[in-house]
């Protein structure tokens, strides 16, 4: 199981950056229409980026994974709460939704909730 955890905090890390860093464009579209200042976008940003760097890092520093793990899941049910409330279809809904569920995932795991 603590493989399939390492897999996880891969794809939630590189999705994010990946999200945050070439398709920035997307996401100041998006931040506009959920009516969110630039101050708010920017730091949801740096803390995922943040958050993701975490997760890579907690591969050879477990100690890391479980607070970040978290946090990214918070981030992402925020996300999922932004994606109703701008009433969005449900496309919109599932890649925050994944790394929602592969973030509570993670957590599980390193929380002891789920076998290594």
């Amino acid at each position: 199981m603590h493989q399939l955890a390492v897999c996880a905090q891969i794809v939630i890390a590189f999705s994010v950056v990946f999200v945050w860093v070439f398709r920035f464009t997307n996401i100041v579209n998006e931040f506009h229409e959920y009516h969110l200042s630039d101050l708010i976008r920017n730091a949801v940003g740096a803390t995922k980026i943040v958050t993701s760097t975490l997760l890579i890092a907690g591969i050879w520093y477990p100690g890391l994974v479980l607070g970040s793990a978290l946090l990214m899941a918070l981030l992402m049910l925020c996300a999922q709460i932004a994606h109703v409330r701008a009433r969005h279809p449900w496309q919109k809904f599932v890649p925050s939704l994944v790394l929602l569920l592969l973030s509570l995932f993670v957590s599980a795991v390193y929380s002891g909730k789920m076998p290594a």
